[in-house]
């Protein structure tokens, strides 16, 4: 049983899947600026939801960004500290790309990356990258978005990424099918593509 966090914008989501990805039950809120405070109680809850609890669990997905620093930090935080404490493998898998395999439709993903930015990932594209709001705006085709960036940019075709956890755990599944071992927990991080702010680029590292 694997269980899923992503956490890369103010629309969090939680997921539990099955080893071989089908999906058992996903949690999907917008929680503004407070956007991480509710991931262990609702996993946890979605957990007992099927019956299950953390030791039937055989793996932990987490979403790697980019998007809210913060957001990013504490769903880290969580799924490697679950990672540690289980002795079970963690997979990152990116925010983004997740996003859009969660809303087949969309043409694109955009999370906040700054006052006047976005990450902005295209449907094909190999990687994201910064645009400003202008050009974010006038991006054709439905976007993924959190509801936040949306009234903020004044974005008029976009749906949150509430599902975008059942999208990680689905790819998660497929990584751990390949590499049993997932990713090194001690290196593991959030993805950021810029220094949030009051970092210097000394520690804008991306791995």
């Amino acid at each position: 049983m694997i269980i899923a966090i992503e956490s890369a914008s103010t629309d969090p989501s939680v997921a539990v899947a099955a080893s071989d990805g089908t999906i058992l039950r996903a949690d999907g809120w917008s929680a503004g600026p407070r956007q991480a405070h509710e991931l262990l109680p609702r996993l946890l809850y979605a957990l007992e939801l099927t019956g299950s609890s953390l030791g039937d669990v055989t793996a932990i997905a987490i979403g790697t960004g980019p998007g809210s620093f913060t957001g990013l930090r504490v769903g880290m935080s969580v799924a490697k500290g679950l990672a540690f404490a289980l002795g079970r493998p963690i997979v990152g898998v990116p925010s983004l790309a997740a996003w859009l395999a969660a809303e087949p439709e969309a043409a694109a993903a955009a999370a906040r990356a700054g006052a006047r930015d976005a990450y902005l990932l295209l449907r094909g594209e190999p990687g994201p990258r910064i645009v400003d709001r202008d050009e974010l705006a006038a991006a054709s085709g439905r976007l993924v978005a959190p509801a936040e960036l949306a009234e903020a940019f004044g974005l008029r075709d976009s749906t949150p990424p509430l599902r975008a956890a059942a999208a990680v755990a689905t790819d998660a599944a497929a990584r751990l099918s390949a590499n049993p071992a997932g990713d090194d927990l001690e290196r593991l991080e959030p993805v950021y593509l810029r220094a949030p702010r009051g970092i210097g680029p000394a520690r804008a590292e991306v791995r």
